[in-house]
């Protein structure tokens, strides 16, 4: 079974950085796209960032653009987001999660329906 295990996550004050990783199977990492999500208490989760396969391509929410990258290390089948300039809205868990059956294509990528493989979550939180 893939696994996909989050970790990075803690208490920072707003302005402050954290980068989250998520560790995934090399079938995980060297096939499949990548997203980050979250969900805040009281909402529903939320696209953050994907990554494609290869790399190549990455794309963000319009609320961490500028502030956030994601990036992907193949010789450490880990996959990355560098969050800088928090802010206490980004306060949430955080899930990274990929697309087996490869439909996170287009609009398909920023709908958490399109990923089928997901981690526990790590939270996030941003004090004022």
């Amino acid at each position: 079974q893939v696994q996909l295990v989050e970790s990075g996550g803690g208490l920072v004050q707003a302005g402050g950085s954290l980068r989250l990783s998520c560790a995934a199977s090399p079938r995980t990492f060297s096939k499949y796209g990548m997203g980050w999500f979250r969900r805040a208490p009281g909402k529903e989760r939320e696209f953050v960032a994907a990554i494609r396969s290869s790399g190549g391509s990455t794309y963000y929410a319009d609320s961490v653009k500028g502030r956030f990258t994601i990036s992907r290390d193949a010789a450490k089948n880990t996959v990355y987001l560098q969050m800088d300039s928090l802010k206490p809205e980004d306060t949430a868990v955080y899930y990274c999660a990929a697309d087996s059956r490869y439909i996170s294509v287009g609009q398909g990528r920023y709908d958490p329906r399109s990923y089928d493989l997901w981690g526990q979550g790590t939270q996030v939180t941003v004090s004022s």
